[in-house]
């Protein structure tokens, strides 16, 4: 069984993979159902959904309901005012089934027009604090992608006690010194004040360039199993990092299987060897 960590401050023990449901986003009722029993098999307690991931919200919904109690559920919103936000996020529990979530994160609040608006007097940020006060969700999050992620999320943090906060993380990635000093900024404050720290693109190979894609993703990921032990176990021997599964449902068994088998951190010589033999590239320039 994959390890088990508490999430922040939330009181929740998650497992250190959590399930990125943007893989369900346009596969078949089917192939969720085979997904749901791997995550069952690694002890996975927790999932990590979108309002904008095509179907994946109501793929989930019969999973919750054959086992309740079993996942911590996050859900998030793209949306920056609170009217939008108001309405997706109860258009979100109506898709899963639900009468709460346990998790509604402002999603990709990146762009700095959109991180004001959110945060500001009308913003998204209020539909959440409403939603908790109603018991609606329970937890606050911010996710993001790109190279300004981790400062954004510092700004946020001080803006807002958000729950939990997501980054880009993988070593070619963290080979990028200015993205690797934010990032590492970002985690200090996460450990200070006890927020969770949760990462994605572990798989990243690099971008497709042209080149056509093999993948429900949309970059290259590894895929060869023993490219995949390096790269998740480099992410998880980072102890505070919780790691979100890629978005390809036929990847994931590899991915939950390294995890399992995870036992300390491959140096920086076995990473740099991996690098150069895949021909990698940072996602984010």
């Amino acid at each position: 069984m994959i390890p088990r960590a508490p999430f922040g401050a939330t009181g929740h023990d998650s497992s250190r993979v959590i399930f990125g449901a943007g893989a369900l986003g346009s596969v078949s009722k089917g192939e969720a159902d085979r997904a749901l029993e791997v995550l069952l098999e690694h002890g996975i307690n927790h999932i990590d959904v979108a309002a904008g991931y095509g179907d994946a919200e109501l793929r989930i919904a019969p999973w919750l309901r054959r086992h309740p109690g079993t996942f911590f559920l996050a859900t998030k919103t793209g949306e920056r005012t609170y009217r939008g936000a108001r309405e997706e996020i109860r258009r979100s529990l109506d898709r899963l089934g639900v009468d709460h979530v346990d998790s509604i994160q402002l999603h990709n609040l990146v762009d700095v027009i959109e991180w004001d608006t959110a945060l500001s007097s009308g913003g998204a940020l209020e539909a959440a604090i409403e939603a908790r006060e109603e018991g609606l969700v329970r937890f606050i999050g911010v996710t993001g992608h790109g190279l300004s992620v981790p400062e954004m999320h510092r700004r946020s943090l001080e803006r807002f006690a958000f729950d939990s906060v997501l980054a880009p993380y993988n070593y070619v990635q963290m080979q990028d010194e200015r993205y690797a000093g934010t990032f590492e900024a970002l985690a200090a404050v996460c450990a200070d004040r006890t927020i969770a720290l949760q990462t994605i693109k572990s798989l990243a190979r690099r971008r497709w360039d042209g080149r056509a894609a093999t993948a429900s993703t949309w970059y290259e990921p590894l895929r060869e199993q023993a490219d995949i032990d390096l790269a998740v176990h480099w992410v998880l021997g980072r102890p505070e990092a919780f790691l979100l599964t890629t978005g390809d449902v036929e990847i994931l068994p590899r991915l939950l299987d390294a995890a399992e088998r995870f036992e300390q951190r491959p140096s920086g010589a076995q990473m740099d060897e991996l690098a150069a033999r895949v021909d990698a590239a940072p996602l984010f320039v």
